[in-house]
């Protein structure tokens, strides 16, 4: 006996119906797909960040109640005031971490520190393009709930840790590679200790004659620190201690 729907499943099953073209539904690998063909058409991304992404469920990380939005170029609330990334943002910071010296040596990112677990998606994408990922989310419910749906999708190479992402995480330093889903006014010393030789880190930095966030890409070479500013952004401002 099929037993009912409750009404947040039942409003994603309508959703689903009402937005999914040739009634494909939100677990159909072409729905992903068409995300991606719509993202390599915005600009270049590298075939491994492409591959991540039709490969990863968005709408397994969102409430049933949005998955009907999970595969649109949108932000959407995970709750706690924090949000999930728009997936062409998400594809530019993983493309650009690619790009990094290490990350061309190694043919993937090497050793990554996440700071902002949120509900988890960007982790699981990371670990497809990268050898281990610890990531730090300073919101226990959060943690909690990405720890639930990593653990049942299978994600492998994750560490997942509930603290305060401003100090990174020292007993797995050096990494190859830092991203961070929340933006300061400066990046956090600790991050830069724990950056290794060669590694990439990208983050959203706060510029404070404007007010606004910009992405930044800084680069560890022999001769010092090489820092980019890139795209204009808006993210979660970065927080210190836990909840």
């Amino acid at each position: 006996m099929q037993r009912p729907q409750r009404p947040l499943e039942q409003a994603a099953a309508d959703a689903a119906r009402r937005h999914a073209p040739s009634g494909l539904g939100l677990d159909s690998q072409a729905v992903r797909q068409r995300m991606v063909r719509r993202l390599a058409a915005d600009g270049a991304l590298p075939e491994p960040v492409l591959d991540a992404l039709a490969a990863i469920e968005r709408h397994r990380f969102v409430d049933s109640a949005l998955a009907n939005q999970a595969y649109e170029d949108t932000a959407l609330p995970i709750g706690h005031g924090q949000t999930i990334s728009k997936p062409s943002v998400v594809a530019r910071m993983l493309a650009l971490l690619m790009q990094g010296e290490a990350a061309q040596r190694l043919g993937h990112l090497g050793r990554v520190l996440e700071i902002g677990t949120g509900c988890g998606y960007q982790a699981a994408l990371l670990a497809r393009l990268s050898h281990s990922v610890v990531s730090i989310e300073r919101v226990q419910p959060l943690s909690e709930r990405a720890r639930a749906t990593l653990a049942a999708l299978a994600v492998p190479r994750l560490h997942l840790l509930h603290g305060d992402g401003r100090l990174g995480y020292a007993p797995r330093a050096p990494y190859d590679t830092i991203i961070a889903a929340a933006g300061a006014a400066e990046l956090p010393t600790a991050w830069l200790e724990q950056l290794g030789a060669g590694g990439r880190l990208v983050a959203p930095v706060v510029d404070p004659a404007q007010g606004a966030q910009r992405l930044v890409v800084l680069d560890r070479g022999p001769g010092g620190w090489l820092r980019g500013e890139l795209d204009a952004v808006h993210f979660v401002p970065l927080k210190s201690g836990i909840e």
